[in-house]
This record gives structure tokens, sequence and C-alpha cells, in this order.
């Protein structure tokens, strides 16, 4: 048994230095860098790149609407050709800089309400796969399962990878529970850690708003903004591989 833990990385932008990412590359096996649409300016992309290929961790695409003063978290009524366009010109932004490394894209995974959006709104969704698609049908996509988003990844032929996110609350319809809700985050890396075990090993997790949901994962996501992003990783990893599960990408 394996599973991938991944990392939402490369986020800071400019002068401004977010999250953690000297701390989580050595601990995760894949990261996903933002493209400069909701953080990632030239110049930290070309060092989040170069960080990742120094720790030997695959490196995919990030991409989420153009909202640097939201970080990408907030939802916008883009069309669907405006998705299609901005998603593949962030996967190019970041391919050069890989290409430059020597590094090839290993997946491509959106971010917060882009991502969001794709769950929910069929059109988003097929927009995000047929630009993945059109840059390389070879690139995996990362989907949150059981939604339309992993519908159209399916639709489009491009290899799906099914992501769970053990600090992050779920409700029982399979959604992730709003950040507006109480109890939507988790930050104690012992309770991350748990969770992580419970969708792996059971395949199920308990739901916010009562009962349990089922959870198909085969990468999980740390968040690399959460003030004690490493502290969740290390012990999620930890937890992962005393239990004989093993690491790595997927």
């Amino acid at each position: 048994m394996f599973i991938d833990l991944n990392a939402d990385a490369g986020e800071s932008y400019g002068a401004f230095t977010y999250g953690h990412d000297r701390e989580i590359f050595p601990l995760v096996t894949s990261v996903n860098l933002a493209c400069g649409f909701h953080g990632g300016s030239p110049t930290r992309i070309r060092e989040a790149v170069t960080l990742a290929k120094a720790h030997g961790v695959a490196v995919g695409a990030h991409p989420g609407f153009p909202d640097l003063v939201g970080f990408g978290r907030r939802d916008m009524a883009l069309r669907p050709e405006e998705v299609y366009a901005d998603v593949l010109y962030q996967i190019g932004a970041l391919y050069a800089f890989l290409k430059t490394e020597g590094l090839s894209l290993h997946h491509v995974k959106p971010h917060g309400a882009l991502y969001l959006r794709a769950c929910r709104d069929r059109e988003t969704a097929r927009a995000i796969a047929e630009a993945v698609k059109a840059f390389d049908p070879e690139v995996p996509l990362v989907v949150l399962p059981g939604t339309v988003y992993e519908e159209e990844a399916r639709r489009a032929g491009l290899r799906v990878v099914l992501e769970a996110f053990p600090e992050r609350a779920y409700l029982k319809n399979g959604q992730l529970a709003p950040r507006s809700l109480p109890g939507s985050w988790i930050s104690d890396p012992k309770e991350a850690a748990r969770r992580a075990l419970r969708m792996v090993l059971e395949g199920k997790i308990e739901a916010l708003d009562g009962g349990e949901v089922e959870v198909r994962a085969e990468t999980l996501c740390i968040h690399g903004d959460n003030p004690n992003a490493p502290e969740v990783a290390l012990a999620v990893r930890r937890a992962l591989e005393e239990a004989g599960i093993e690491v790595r990408p997927f």
C-alpha cells in the first residue's frame, strides 16, 4: 500500500513570504506550485522549483483564479473560455521554469476557489480538463472524488488522481466544509495524522454535519499556508510510515 503526500506551496509573491516551503518540502513527495495568479511571482516560482529539485519532490502546477488580493479563495464567475485560457497560461508559466531545471510537469491541481467551483460546476471542470489535455494529455489531474470535476476529467481521457484532505473537515455530501464553518480546519497534528490513517486504511472519515463520508485517496494534501503545516506534515508522514504505508509520488 502506498500514498502520495502533497503540499500546496510556492505561494510567496515578490517581497512577501507565504507558507513554509523550506520546512515542508523535505516531508512531502509532491508539491503544487502557484503559477502567478493567486501567488508565485516569477522569482518566487523559480525559487520554489529550485527547492523542489533539491529535495527530489515531484512538481505540479497549482493554477487559480486571478485574485492576488484574495489569495485565490474568492469565487469568480469566469466564462469557460476564460478558465481554459487562464489555466493553460499558468501551466505554461510554471513549465518554463521546470524546463530550465530539466524537470517535467508531474500533474496539475487547481487552487482554492477554482478547485471548489470545478467540483460543483461542470463547465468550469470541463474547461480545466480541456486545458490540461491541450497542454499534454499524459499529465494527471488531481480531483476531489465523487464530483462533476472527476467526471469531466475522466471524460477528457486524463489520468485522474483522487485527493483527500486530512486537515480539512468534510460534509456528509462528500464536499469540503466551507472555511467559514467552525471546525472546518484541523490544526492539531495528531488529529490530522489520525484522520490521514483512517482515510487510507478505511476509506472513510467523520463528517462535520454528522455521520461518515466515504473517502477515496491516492494523494493526501497538506496546505502549506497552515501556520503549523510542517508539524502537520511530519505527524501525517510518520503515522503513515509507522503503519507500513509507503509514502511516494503517484
